[in-house]
């Protein structure tokens, strides 16, 4: 018995073993069995979110099961599995190493909350969450008599009522960003409320959660919570008088497009484990130090996005499913026995459903939110996640809740959050409300005056000073209505979860820049098109999506609908490298490319960047460019040629319009041979009507160029343009039709660029010129147009869903 006494004994367990070749057991010391338990956890986990993947569950839910199926409820109940992997001896080191992890994600969780947008926080979203707090606060105190009645017994009722108010009052913001995000709410009406309401919701509950805490104190005099609290109001007091400007220093001297100083971000975390340690001092938990000041840190510029990046993957990844596990060893499910126990937990779950959903209803129909957007408001305002976790845990931990009302409070938050996801799913369905009928869905079009619509997407700043030189050379003239232009930022949702940082770019979403508060934006994107939209006659609307790179295709075809745009024009995944030559940028690029083509509800163009205009923009007095035009016939060679037009009434630009015909003493075999079935007469028809009408529309204009080449073969062709390779941009349909493009090799590289295209961009051919890909809209794609697109894996069927 003595030995077995010792051997509990955290204190005589050593970091590392000798090994088992010396006879040591590596699970009886710290190291080997922390490194056991991690990978346990992560795979555990990660295999859990696996399986909930298409039930799209936030990953917080796989985290939560995981760590409860670890735990006594499930794989615990087997006492050599829970003394051999997870012993009393071990648990020290094991909460340690969560906590530690858990302070700097709650780092993290402040870095995602921006003060200023607070300040913003409109009056319909402040009501929403006001009662998304006040009412389920209000019932989680009548909830805890009950509770007090039964089950719980003999805990101090002070702090008892608090802790369950704010448990039941609880909006986990991190996690209802990422579920936004993975239903593409985030950059509509019901997101941006749902996330400012969220936001505010998240630093009462931090307010409310202090005040439970220093309630919850073990002192004897009521004296000692009134210390705790004061001193807590003084520390953030300190923190905000301090803090702020230290690092606005730190991130004016971390520039855009350079590595940030190690020094800076070493010192910031060591400050955060600094105000760790004075809250811990205090009596008000490390977490709320590590909050504060991540709240603090200025979210504009690299050096947020730098911090994030150093701490986020090692913190999510390896420290914080611990967390997850190390509040499942104490959640046992089997504690709650009996009709008495399961009634609780029906009324808790309960409570804490309507307290939010009704509440944030009420409120919502009140400020004259429509009914469906206020149901789907309800449920997303009830998302629980890690933060309830914490609260939970800080309240066993203190004495406050026992197992059984644990437990149950655990499966409450495991519950409403896993509903949130469904349900709003059934209810609101905003793919489904943004389809609409519009007219203008191509550049050709009859009624030229009416104003043109362009949504350009790009994924970096390296397509930037393009675009702009695009949208300068497509503003036509002032007899038309103008051009609008949607600039949508493409941003890739990834697992990490700090991701959520980027649902502040989406706050002023698809906005003129004249309605933005007049407070300097650092954002050297929008602040590049601001500048030409202040120079030019173009109306420009920033956007940003954040979706992943397997649904991105989705959320582009359907702003283009909602925004009623005649072009998406999207950026090519290869970039040039110095020596001329294409390099690929990131391969699934190619496949968003390939599905908006195939599922756009308007015409599409790819732009191949080699720098049109160089890498400025170039002032519409400066505008000196040819642009060269080839035309074999069918729909896409027309609105490249329509679209070229419009160009040239730019008074910079010089269009040349080569049409390339068959020889008519080609012998009539290799006619039949070569022929492309879906060049009928009509479309030939078709083809002579528009190149009439267009040749009556140039007869007195000087800048546009057109010429005929009689070919007799598609290697003459090839001649041909490769004579035409001095211009500033190629204009080009994707899909060319006639016996001509026929004998052209299809077996390319790109076959979704057309062979045109695919010629254009090939290392034989020499040129700096960008090129423009234009696919022209038809309801139904059909024939080489398709079969194009077809990768080796099934195309997703996902749009055709919305």
């Amino acid at each position: 018995m003595a030995s077995n006494t010792t051997t509990k004994c955290p204190s005589l367990m050593k970091a590392a073993s000798n090994g088992v070749f010396q006879g040591d057991n590596p699970l009886d010391y710290a190291l080997p069995l922390l490194i056991l338990q991690i990978f346990l956890v992560v795979v555990l986990t990660r295999l859990l979110a696996y399986v909930l993947r298409p039930l799209r569950q936030p990953r917080v839910i796989a985290e939560i099961i995981g760590g409860v199926l670890l735990g006594p409820s499930a794989l615990g109940r087997n006492h050599k599995f829970l003394d051999t992997v997870f012993p009393p001896r071990s648990l020290t080191v094991l909460d340690t190493i969560a906590n530690f992890g858990l302070l700097f994600f709650l780092f993290l969780v402040g870095l995602e909350l921006d003060p200023r947008s607070l300040k913003r926080t409109g009056k319909k979203a402040l009501s929403i969450a006001l009662a998304g707090i006040s009412l389920p606060f209000a019932l989680g105190i009548g909830t805890s008599y009950v509770l007090r009645g039964t089950i719980s017994d003999g805990v101090s009722q002070g702090p008892f009522l608090v802790f369950m108010g704010v448990a039941l009052s609880i909006t986990a913001f991190p996690v209802l960003a990422r579920i936004l995000a993975e239903l593409k709410l985030l950059t509509t009406d019901v997101g941006r409320m749902a996330m400012s309401a969220a936001a505010v919701n998240d630093v009462a509950a931090w307010i409310l959660l202090a005040l439970a805490i220093a309630l919850s104190g073990t002192g004897h005099s009521p004296l000692v919570s009134l210390w705790v609290f004061l001193c807590g109001s003084g520390f953030i007091i300190l923190c905000i008088l301090i803090a702020p400007p230290i690092f606005k220093w730190m991130a004016r001297h971390c520039p855009e497009g350079e590595p940030v100083n190690e020094i800076y971000v070493c010192a910031t975390l060591v400050a955060v484990l600094a105000a760790g340690f004075v809250t811990d001092s205090i009596g008000i938990h490390a977490l709320f130090g590590a909050f504060v000041l991540g709240v603090l840190v200025p979210k504009e510029g690299p050096f947020a996005g730098a911090l994030v990046e150093k701490v986020e993957d090692l913190v999510s990844g390896l420290f914080l499913p611990l967390y997850f596990v190390s509040s499942g060893l104490k959640t046992n499910v089997a504690t709650i026995q009996g009709a008495q126990s399961w009634g609780l937990l029906v009324l808790v779950i309960f409570t804490a459903c309507f307290g939010k959903i009704v509440g944030t209803i009420l409120v919502s129909l009140l400020c004259k939110v429509p009914f469906k957007e206020a149901v789907t408001l309800g449920f997303l305002m009830n998302t629980k996640g890690l933060v309830e976790l914490i609260v939970l845990n800080i309240g066993r931990d203190r004495g406050v809740l026992n197992d059984q009302t644990f437990a149950i409070m655990v499966l409450m938050a495991l519950f409403t959050t896993f509903i949130t996801t469904p349900t709003v799913i059934a209810v609101y369905k905003p793919a489904q409300m943004a389809k609409s009928e519009y007219k203008h869905r191509t550049i050709q079009r009859k009624e030229p005056s009416f104003q043109l619509r362009l949504l350009t997407c790009f994924h970096s700043t390296r397509n930037i000073p393009t675009l702009i030189n695009l949208m300068e050379v497509s503003r036509g003239t002032g007899k038309r209505e103008g051009l609008r232009v949607y600039a949508m930022h493409l941003m890739e949702l990834s697992e990490r979860s700090s991701a959520i940082l980027m649902a502040h770019k989406v706050r002023k979403n698809g906005m003129p820049f004249w309605n933005k508060r007049h407070d300097s934006d650092p954002n050297q994107i929008i602040v590049a098109f601001e500048a030409f939209e202040h120079l030019s006659r173009v109306s420009i609307r920033p956007t940003t999506t954040i979706s992943a790179m397997s649904s991105m295709h989705i959320d582009i075809c359907l702003s283009a609908e909602r925004q009623r745009v005649a072009m998406i024009i999207l950026p090519f995944h290869k970039h040039p490298r110095l020596d001329g030559h294409l390099e690929t940028t990131r391969a699934d690029l190619r496949c968003v490319n390939r599905r908006v083509l195939e599922h756009a509800p308007c015409s599409v163009g790819i732009l191949v960047d080699r720098g049109l205009g160089g890498a400025s923009h170039v002032s519409a007095s400066n505008v000196d460019y040819t642009i060269t035009v080839f035309f074999f016939g069918g729909h896409d060679d027309r609105e490249a040629v329509s679209y070229g037009v419009l160009m040239a009434e730019h008074p910079g630009i010089h269009l040349n319009v080569v049409r390339f015909m068959v020889d008519p003493e080609v012998v009539e075999e290799s006619v039949r041979v070569d022929i492309n079935d879906s060049y009928t007469p009509e479309a030939r028809s078709e083809d002579e009507e528009f190149l009439i009408e267009f040749k009556e529309k140039i007869s007195n204009d000087s800048s546009i160029k057109y010429e005929e080449k009689m070919v007799n073969s598609s290697t003459e062709t090839v001649d041909i343009i490769r004579t035409h390779n001095r211009c500033n941009l190629f204009l080009v349909g994707r899909m060319p039709e006639g016996q001509l493009v026929a004998g052209l090799n299809k077996n390319t590289e790109c076959p979704e660029l057309g062979p045109i295209g695919n010629l254009l961009i090939s290392p034989d051919f020499t040129t700096a010129a960008s090129v423009l890909i234009v696919q022209q809209y038809r309801s139904q794609l059909t024939g080489d147009s398709l079969n194009s697109l077809k990768e080796e894996e099934s195309t997703e069927d996902e749009y055709a869903s919305h």
